[in-house]
């Protein structure tokens, strides 16, 4: 989902400066929310911190390879979501994202902006889905494939959709520029076939260690709990 030098450049930079700022803004709503029902401060610092170090590891070492006009990444968002919560993930992708170009592709940090919204405002419609998707009586450790599904698609379908954005508003809609980002879009539903499958076994082990586990801040309440 990096969006390449070069796509969007010049005074089109500015719109990246806004969205990213509105990106910023619901993730801080995210954030207060987590801070407010989900443990309290210590628990966000605690889960920030291994979101941070697990969005880190997605970038540099899960596989990912260059299409068309992005990269085809392993984000596992919504899986992010569903054992850290809203806010911890919100700071892991941003962070994380932070660092990989801080320390390895310094060359994307004009693209922060760009990057970061795509990352983020998926993340925000994604966690409303699932508040309407999964029922309040039900934790996500025990929610089923099609729901784990649909939370995927919503991210992943945010990414790809924010791609095409920046790549259009950037390139324009020449058949060069509409291929590229055709092929982007097919190859990430490889990700969006296997991330539920992820979020499932990842669950699956939630809920085998829930004796031990139900009420760690280092975990999102909702996972082994019902709404409150």
């Amino acid at each position: 989902m990096h969006i390449e030098p070069g796509v969007v450049d010049g005074a089109k930079l500015a719109v990246s400066y806004v969205t990213a700022a509105a990106a910023f803004g619901i993730s801080g709503k995210m954030i207060y929310d987590t801070i407010r029902n989900d443990g309290g401060l210590p628990a966000i610092v605690l889960r920030s911190l291994i979101t941070t170090a697990l969005v880190f590891s997605f970038f540099e070492v899960l596989p990912h390879y260059p299409v068309g006009v992005s990269e085809v990444h392993f984000i596992l968002g919504s899986t992010l979501y569903l054992i850290f919560g809203a806010g911890p993930a919100a700071i892991g992708l941003a962070a994380g994202l932070l660092l990989q170009g801080l320390l390895f592709a310094p060359f994307d940090l004009p693209q922060y902006g760009m990057n970061i919204t795509t990352l983020l405002v998926p993340l925000w419609a994604m966690s409303h889905l699932a508040k309407n998707i999964i029922k309040p009586n039900t934790a996500y450790v025990d929610i089923k494939y099609s729901q784990a599904l649909l939370l995927s698609t919503a991210y992943q379908g945010g990414v790809v959709a924010w791609v095409a954005f920046w790549a259009f508003y950037g390139q324009g809609f020449g058949a060069a520029n509409v291929a590229a980002v055709s092929s982007f879009g097919l190859a990430y539903m490889a990700v969006i076939i296997i991330e539920p499958l992820a979020d499932l076994a990842v669950l699956a082990g939630a809920k085998a260690l829930s004796a031990h586990s139900k009420t760690t801040p280092l975990l999102y309440n909702r996972l082994h709990n019902r709404a409150a």
